[in-house]
Order: structure tokens, then C-alpha cells, then sequence
């Protein structure tokens, strides 16, 4: 069963990502995420995540693809105009990568390559709708693909603990309105606040899965607290990891305990490990 059937069937969906190593070998990552056979429905490969230069996302899904995983390509605005963007999203349906997760991306003055021109020629939404408009066999200007059309399940993403929420609750809208079928969260600490953002967005019939982000310590925590917008976590968290004498096991028990409280609210969850993959077995039975 493939990621888009198991998204519409209502199985509950649990994904996890990967970024791809500043160099040509996926070994390392492909040993990293071994233990996830079976365990993950679709694992999302980053695009320079942090404007930081890497290994092509798509080269790296179709890496993972031939290795029995169902990737979801990460695609960002950032470095293309609409014209890459249409000939990339051509050449993954060739390359049989279907789910794609469109995002706006991190301006370049933010990683290794400061001096980076951006490109930005569109954004997420209209991205959503070019990918939209080639599965019904035209380009961006209207002009026919030759042969079958492309298909794909298309995700976005959204904070939902940024302030202030309305500007990202429209920002949503015009997604879902685009053609997004599924929301993959920003990292979600605070139940509170994210059952608020649920409560703001139900009107959209959509489908949300909150990200989880392995914490590996309380200075990792307090970090995220203080300079990530939108991720909010409680000063309760942060003491258990620093009494933790085990940070591997503390962190285990979080996202668990998080983990299956967000079950009832969601139809799935995305997990970040940050180099943790082998974490994600033990969490993930400690949900059942």
C-alpha cells in the first residue's frame, strides 16, 4: 500500500525525514534509517535544509526508493525558478517519486553559502498549484505535456505555534485551496497551544500531523525555545532533560508521552530525529 492510499484509506500515518550528507555517499544514512523498514510509512528527504549545500534531495529519493523506502521529497523555492522547478517535479514522476512536500525555503544568508543568489520566483502555494496544474497535463503557461500526465500527493507544511497564528492560519487556506493534502508541523511541544491551532484550523478538513524533534538535551531545548519561532517548550521538559542521567531514555519517554496524546488528535505524526533514527523503534513500540 503506498503512502497516498494508506492517507486516504485513514491509516494512521507516521513519517520520518533525512538529510542528505554534503557529499556523494548515502551509506551512512541509508545504515542510520535501516531499522525503520516497516516501521515508517514514508520518509521525508530535506532540500539544503538550512540553505546549507548537499547531496540533490531527488538524487537522494530515488536512492532510498531503490532501497525499499517511500520517500517524500522535500522541494523548496528557493533555488529554482519556474522553470526548474516544473522540468524537477517532471523528472521525479519519472524517476517514480509521487509525494513531494512543497516549501517556500530558507533564504541563503542563513547557511554555508551566504553570498547565494536567491530565487524565490514563486512561493509554496503557487507551487502547489503549477504541481496541481501538471496533473492535468499542462504547464504553468498553459501549454500540453507530451503523454500521461504526472501524478502526486502533495503535502505542505505550517507552524502552528508562531505568533501572531492568523497570518499562518491563512497562509494554510491558500494551500488546502491549492491543493494540499496533508500538513506536517513544525516541531510540537506544547499540547496546549497545538490543540488551540487545531481548534483555529477544523474549518479546513485537512489532514495534520504534528512534528516531533528528538531532544537531545536542555540546552537543545532551551535553544529551540529561545531562537526558533514557533516552538514553545515547557520549562517542565526542559528540567527532565537536565535531571536526566540518560538523555537517550529521557527523550524516548517524551516523545512517547507526547506521542500518544497527539494520537488522539491527529491522523499521524512526523518524526525528527536529527542523527537519533535508532530511537524511533523503541518510541514508536512504546505507543502501541
Amino acid at each position: 500500500m503506498t503512502f497516498k492510499e494508506k492517507l486516504d484509506q485513514g491509516k494512521f500515518i507516521i513519517t520520518s525525514e533525512i538529510g542528505p550528507p554534503k557529499g556523494i555517499s548515502l551509506d551512512k544514512v541509508l545504515e542510520e534509517i535501516e531499522p525503520l523498514h516497516g516501521l515508517v510509512d514514508a520518509v521525508n528527504v530535506t532540500d539544503l535544509q538550512s540553505s546549507f549545500m548537499r547531496m540533490s534531495s531527488l538524487a537522494a529519493c530515488l536512492i532510498l526508493k531503490q532501497k525499499g523506502f517511500e520517500p517524500v521529497w522535500q522541494i523548496t523555492c528557493r533555488d529554482r525558478n519556474r522553470l526548474g522547478l516544473q522540468s524537477d517535479i517532471l523528472g521525479a514522476a519519472a524517476l517514480g517519486i509521487a509525494n513531494i512536500l512543497a516549501l517556500t525555503g530558507d533564504h541563503p544568508v542563513l547557511g554555508d553559502h551566504p553570498e547565494a543568489k536567491p530565487v524565490f520566483d514563486i512561493d509554496a502555494v503557487q507551487l502547489i498549484r503549477v504541481i496541481r496544474t501538471l496533473e492535468r497535463g499542462q504547464d504553468m503557461n498553459g501549454n500540453k505535456l507530451i503523454g500521461p500526465p504526472p501524478k502526486f500527493c502533495c503535502g505542505a507544511v505550517v507552524n502552528p505555534g508562531v505568533e501572531p497564528l492568523e497570518p499562518e492560519i491563512i497562509k494554510m487556506e491558500k494551500k488546502c485551496a491549492a491543493g494540499a493534502e496533508f500538513f506536517q508541523t513544525q516541531a510540537v511541544y506544547d499540547l496546549g497551544i497545538f490543540e488551540n491551532f487545531l481548534k483555529a484550523t477544523q474549518h479546513l478538513k485537512t489532514k495534520i500531523f504534528p512534528g516531533i524533534v528528538l531532544l537531545k538535551s536542555e540546552r537543545m531545548a532551551q535553544y529551540m525555545n529561545d531562537n526558533v519561532p514557533g516552538i514553545t517548550v515547557p520549562s517542565s521538559i526542559i528540567d527532565e532533560m537536565k535531571q536526566a542521567q540518560d538523555k537517550k531514555a529521557k527523550s524516548i519517554e517524551i516523545a512517547v508521552r507526547l506521542i500518544r496524546e497527539l494520537k488522539k488528535m491527529c491522523p499521524g505524526i512526523h518524526l525528527m530525529p536529527l542523527g537519533w533514527s535508532a530511537l524511533i523503534p523503541p518510541i514508536l513500540k512504546g505507543i502501541e
